[in-house]
């Protein structure tokens, strides 16, 4: 089971009553979350997680309304007697912007590694996470993430009996270990199934409609982007400052054959974007106007 919550839908500055765009997951004890603006931390307890298990923080890029959060959540996490390393992933740059920042937060009890972005896509798997990183269309470099969980075929035992493999060694494999008994070698590809389907969600804010987004988030389980815009005369502002409309969000998603879609990142000046959901959902029926602290429980496919 996967564990998502949006925990803001804000885009440029803080609402009263509308957080800044972040979201995190929890799967298996660890936590991920995706951009940390001003007021990140209030939202994560307004939603009752904890600070201490987040083990990476992705970032789409540096506008200050999708990092400036940073400083004062390592400093939480510090005070939550945190000990463990952090991982931070992110466009180039990312190990300078960081360093600026802790001029603020500078004694930490844990240590930070600074993944850079220098490719149009690249992969990294982390606490369970596979991750996504892909290069999105915005007026400075940005990134949009998948998440996946994966999921190894089933443990079969007759093929373990067939293959003489001890009953010891049924439990690690089935687990993925890989074991040496002597000369002899068992790998979990001799006694698992072919890998069944996982978990897939699909992020992205602050870009252009672009084929890299579609393409990673194709048949995702939920896809999660921005809507800016939602009035029919935000077209041409939307072109101009490299971000998306509800119907061009809806066009992607469609596209790209998701399940379920949740616009977030909305201007300052659409102050009910559920107004602006009909054109859209015409689109792609499936599209939710998502609202703060929007929360969901991915599980596998049953059997």
């Amino acid at each position: 089971m996967l564990d998502v919550c949006l925990l803001g839908t804000g885009g440029m500055m803080p609402l009263p009553r509308r957080k800044l765009t972040s979201l995190m997951t929890r799967y298996n004890g660890s936590n991920l979350m995706i951009d940390c603006g001003e007021g990140t931390q209030v939202a994560v307890k307004e939603k009752g997680w904890s600070f201490k298990p987040i083990d990476v923080i992705c970032f789409t890029h540096f506008h200050a309304d999708h990092i400036s959060g940073l400083p004062g959540l390592l400093l939480t996490m510090g005070n939550a007697e945190r000990t463990e390393p952090l991982t931070l992933i992110g466009p180039k740059g990312l190990n300078r912007v960081v360093t600026s920042l802790r001029v603020i937060a500078p004694e930490l009890p844990f240590d930070i590694q600074c993944r850079e972005l220098t490719r149009p896509e690249e992969k990294f798997e982390l606490f369970g996470y596979h991750i996504t990183a892909f290069k999105v269309n915005h007026n400075v470099t940005c990134y949009g993430y998948t998440l996946e969980i994966k999921r190894q075929g089933k443990f079969d035992p007759r093929r373990a009996k067939e293959q003489n493999i001890p009953l010891k060694y049924w439990n690690p494999l089935q687990k993925g270990e890989k074991i040496t008994d002597g000369e002899t070698v068992y790998t979990p590809d001799m006694v698992l199934g072919p890998e069944r389907k996982g978990i897939k969600i699909t992020y992205t804010t602050d870009t252009r409609p672009v084929k890299s987004i579609s393409e990673h988030a194709k048949d995702a389980d939920l896809f999660i982007c921005e809507g800016m815009y939602g009035e029919e005369d935000k077209e041409d502002k939307a072109k101009a400052y490299k971000h998306m409309t509800f119907k061009e969000a809806a066009s992607l998603a469609k596209e790209a054959g998701v399940k379920e879609m949740w616009l977030t990142h909305y201007s300052p000046s659409l102050v009910r974007p559920e107004e602006a959901l009909p054109e859209a959902a015409k689109i792609f029926p499936n599209t939710i106007a998502a609202r703060d602290r929007q929360s969901v429980e991915l599980q596998f496919e049953e059997e």
